[in-house]
């Protein structure tokens, strides 16, 4: 197949989409069976449920009536794997190999639905048989996500048919600064982090003499629980190869490059499958759909340093130094790859970019907030009942995310914070529930969107760890190269580290506060510059459990091993030794007390030699153990 002009890319286009429509609505007599090919679902086996599937396929000899694939992320991951079945469009959910003859013959064979593999509806406790009937999709808007769970990402005539290339078509047929004012009047800001409008990016970028200019794909996403600017990769690649390359046409650029961590083998080798059938059709490379634009995609690996999230640091990646950050200005648009013209945009963000192309920015701008427009990617994790991608529009409040579509908190716990913007964000509690999501009122509220990580703790959680967790992540990222990020950072997390240990005083409070205000000043990168959020929302928002920590040498939430101790009820326990048979360091011994004037077993704790392991917890039957 090869597309010389805008002609054929219509004619083909048309061809493709008539297919992908007869196979979503049974118009070619076929069933077709298609499994989550995300990385989550690839854990747990998806391949070799597709492969169990293709066998029964071919031993009941339906081959000619039934055919077996893969898509992208379904979003939905704690209900994987995923099987949905067209044209009925059947979704099974938590589906096991041992499940795959149970549907092959009840289902692919007899027409029945298998009910033991339906979700069921939490609130009703109704079995639900299509996707867009789950509560979890039903406020979900699907524009960088577009395609992902529905085409085959390793076949470019799925994604012609979902409307691939018809935005880059549309982009050159107008002038350079006509498509840049399209970005600009979409209202689009960088999903990386900052926020900053595309558009300006990409105009100052446009502004620079003519020559050598590179277009640059951020996919170095480090955020503890982030995952979704690999699950866009993974699910529909094409989409933003097409993004960078409107990007490359408006700003007069020939080469784009995705750098992409290496901890992404799944993304980085559909990438390369999507870049290479492009390229065979002439999509890619010289006189692209019969214009004078030209351009060539190229692929480096990052070795997983937070860092070259930031985008001078990637910079000095792709250029084969060290991965630090650069002092600015100047800014990549005017001095970036080998001190070239550059804009460097996430992979979210291009990936919304076909959309604005091929749709109009009117509709993109319809959705979202009157300064934040379209919609956002969430990974959304923690504390959650449904762990998944949310796509969902800007301005959706924080209960919709975590209730509506998250379903709420598991076990009847109660919800006590959510992290937002991963390391770089803050904590958000109950009085911020009803806050639009935004990159201004997140800001406000003392976090900030970040690339789309939403991390949800519940009442169990010890928000001093928490911010020990994420600054403990932080020294470890620090590429060392400005002095308060680099000692700064380590002196937050020994402060932490005592007041965790019950060593701490209230003078070291007030310092440390001095000293996360001192970072986020005078830090050179937003590494630094942000690495103290989790910390400074903490103690805003949770400031009495710090002081549980340092004066009453108590963790609230029971977490912190210093301050925890184990005891056991002696009116509950019944003697039975198994506590002090589980304990690994022999710290649980046999006693006896009297209770109405009998003399009865029992046992006592230690808890000098105690590690709090909570083997002897665990393992009692009559709940006699309990930490303080």
């Amino acid at each position: 197949m090869e597309i010389k002009n805008f002609d054929q890319l219509n004619e083909v286009s048309c061809k493709c989409s008539e297919c992908l429509d007869s196979k979503f609505t049974g118009a070619d007599g076929k069933r077709h069976i298609v499994l989550c090919g995300g990385t989550g679902c690839l854990s747990s086996h998806s391949t070799e449920i597709m492969e169990e599937f293709k066998k029964l396929i071919e031993e009941k000899g339906l081959g000619d009536k039934v055919t077996v694939n893969q898509v992208g992320c379904f979003g939905f991951c704690s209900q994987g794997p995923f099987v949905k079945i067209y044209p009925e469009d059947t979704l099974y959910r938590m589906v096991h190999i041992e499940d795959v003859a149970t549907i092959v013959e009840k289902d692919i064979i007899g027409g029945e639905i298998v009910d033991d593999l339906l979700y069921v509806d939490p609130n009703t406790s109704k079995k639900v048989i299509k996707q867009d009937e789950i509560n979890f999709y039903k406020k979900q808007v699907r524009i960088a996500l577009h395609g992902c769970g529905s085409i085959n990402p390793e076949k470019i005539e799925e994604a012609l048919g979902a409307g691939a290339f018809k935005g880059l078509a549309r982009a050159l047929q107008m002038d350079r600064q006509d498509v840049i004012n399209e970005v600009l009047n979409s209202g689009i800001r960088g999903r990386g982090g900052a926020g900053f409008p595309t558009g300006r990016k990409w105009q100052f970028a446009y502004n620079q003499p003519a020559g050598d200019k590179f277009v640059v794909c951020n996919g170095d996403e480090g955020d503890p629980g982030a995952f979704m600017d690999r699950s866009i990769l993974e699910g529909n690649p094409l989409a933003v190869i097409e993004g960078m390359m409107i990007a490359g046409y408006a700003i007069g650029a020939q080469n784009g490059y995705f750098y992409v961590r290496a901890e992404y083998p799944i993304a980085v080798n559909r990438l390369k499958i999507a870049i290479k059938q492009a390229e065979e059709c002439g999509l890619i490379g010289d006189n692209i759909l019969g214009t004078d634009f030209s351009f060539r995609v190229h692929i480096r690996l990052g070795a997983g340093a937070f860092v070259c999230g930031e985008e001078t640091a990637l910079l000095n990646s792709i250029e084969g130094k060290r991965g630090m950050p650069r002092p600015r200005p100047p800014f990549p648009a005017v001095k970036g790859l080998w001190q070239k013209p550059t804009i460097v945009n996430n992979v979210e963000t291009l990936a919304c970019i076909p959309y604005i192309l091929r749709e109009g920015c009117e509709k993109f701008a319809k959705l979202g907030t009157e300064k934040s427009k379209g919609t956002k990617v969430f990974a959304l994790g923690g504390k959650v009942n449904n762990v998944g991608l949310v796509e969902v529009p800007m301005g959706t409040t924080l209960r919709e995310l975590i209730y509506d579509i998250g379903g709420g908190i598991p076990n009847g716990k109660k919800f006590k914070a959510i992290q937002t913007g991963g390391p770089s964000g803050g904590c958000l509690t109950e009085k911020d529930l009803d806050t639009a999501i935004d990159y201004d009122t997140l800001v406000a509220r003392g976090s900030m969107m970040g690339s789309g990580g939403a991390i949800v703790m519940d009442e169990d959680n010890c928000m001093v760890d928490v911010a020990k967790f994420y600054m403990e992540f932080i020294c470890d990222e620090s590429c060392g190269k400005c002095s308060p990020c680099r000692i700064g950072t380590k002196r937050m997390l020994e402060m932490l580290n005592k007041i965790t240990d019950g060593k701490a005083t209230m003078e070291d409070l007030d310092s440390l506060q001095e000293l996360a205000d001192n970072i986020k000043s005078n830090s050179l990168c937003a590494l630094g510059q942000t690495a103290p959020n989790p910390i400074l929302s903490t103690l805003k928002a949770f400031r009495e459990e710090y002081i549980a920590h340092i004066v009453d040498k108590k963790c609230p939430a029971h977490v912190c091993k210093k301050l925890m101790r184990y005891d056991i009820d002696k009116d509950k326990c019944i003697g039975c030794g198994l506590c002090e048979r589980q304990c690994p360091v022999a710290a649980i011994s046999k006693t006896d007390y009297v209770a109405e004037g009998h003399k009865l077993p029992s046992r006592v704790i230690d808890n000098d030699k105690c590690i709090k392991c909570g083997l002897c917890m665990a393992s009692c039957k009559f709940k006699a153990i309990t930490k303080k």
